[in-house]
């Protein structure tokens, strides 16, 4: 136990405090599979935020593009990113690039991001009076020890919003609807149960919020619980958590949709009819992929 509780210890060896007196607007993306455009995009939106969210799958097991080379690219994105405001990134299945000595797959390259100031798997990173908690991708009985000792420790120390990035959605959510099963993690819906956190937020499940019975939001207890979805092209599914005014947003193709956060559970969520001018502005970033090139300016 002595070891089990020295390596936690270790692993979980970053926490971050930062003071804010602001309103807090969080950005919130997963599954963006090495997909440029959507980083491009992602990148030039950053800095209209307090944090960025990115909620696993950074990288695309399937794709042509060698695995060694998106892990080089997309830590150059990542390092864009941290330059332009904090950045929460925990690791999904497509992420896991080793095993431990347990042989159990980890995401080694994702704990290398920390010392670009990005809170990553087994961080907590307090903003004012929200913490949150950044979760890995567990395959096995240490790495899912870890973490239920991660939750624990911070549950003692709670403050009064507690938000968890976890990149599998809760088993038996429209969260988590593939479309004829569930594809949720059943551990998640345990510790959601314990400890009640204010949101936990994740992705996994592309198709979740396009389809019957499925939804990018949802709540357990008093746990609001949210699945991006992903659809390829530029800009990404996104959601913006608006903290201070108690309200999500979902913005994907041809969709735009908020709840309030301060009310209980209703569907379907309202559509965003008067969006704010710095939701609008999102709209307006430039494709530099459709850029001319200066010898073809008129």
């Amino acid at each position: 136990m002595l070891i089990c509780f020295l390596l936690y210890k270790l692993w979980n060896s970053r926490t971050f405090s930062i003071s804010n007196g602001f309103p807090m607007r969080c950005l919130v993306v997963a599954d963006l599979h090495y997909s440029l455009p959507q980083l491009d995009w992602l990148v030039s939106a950053a800095p209209q935020f307090d944090l960025v969210i990115f909620a696993g799958d950074a990288l695309d097991i399937g794709s042509m593009v060698d695995f060694r080379a998106q892990i080089v690219v997309v830590k150059k994105y990542l390092a864009l990113l941290a330059a332009r405001t904090r950045v929460i990134l925990c690791s999904g299945n497509h992420d896991l690039d080793e095993r431990n000595p347990d042989g159990e797959k980890i995401s080694r390259w994702i704990s290398e991001v920390r010392e670009l100031g990005v809170a990553c798997d087994g961080d907590g990173l307090t903003i004012g009076d929200t913490l949150f908690t950044v979760c890995p991708w567990w395959d096995g009985p240490l790495v899912k020890q870890r973490l239920v000792a991660q939750l624990g420790e911070a549950a003692a120390n709670r403050p009064r919003r507690w938000i968890w990035a976890h990149h599998a959605p809760p088993a038996e959510s429209p969260t988590s609807w593939g479309g004829k099963r569930f594809f949720g993690d059943v551990e998640l819906v345990q510790w959601i149960t314990q400890y009640q956190p204010s949101m936990v937020i994740s992705g996994h499940v592309h198709q979740s919020p396009f389809i019957t019975d499925g939804s990018w939001f949802d709540r357990l207890g008093e746990s609001w619980v949210f699945n991006t979805g992903l659809q390829p092209g530029r800009p990404p599914t996104y959601i913006v958590l608006d903290l201070d005014a108690d309200k999500a947003y979902w913005l994907a193709a041809g969709e735009a949709q908020w709840i309030d956060l301060s009310a209980p559970l209703q569907r379907p969520a309202g559509p965003i009819t008067t969006p704010p001018d710095w939701l609008t502005s999102l709209d307006q970033i430039a494709d530099p992929s459709l850029a001319r090139p200066q010898a073809a300016a008129g």
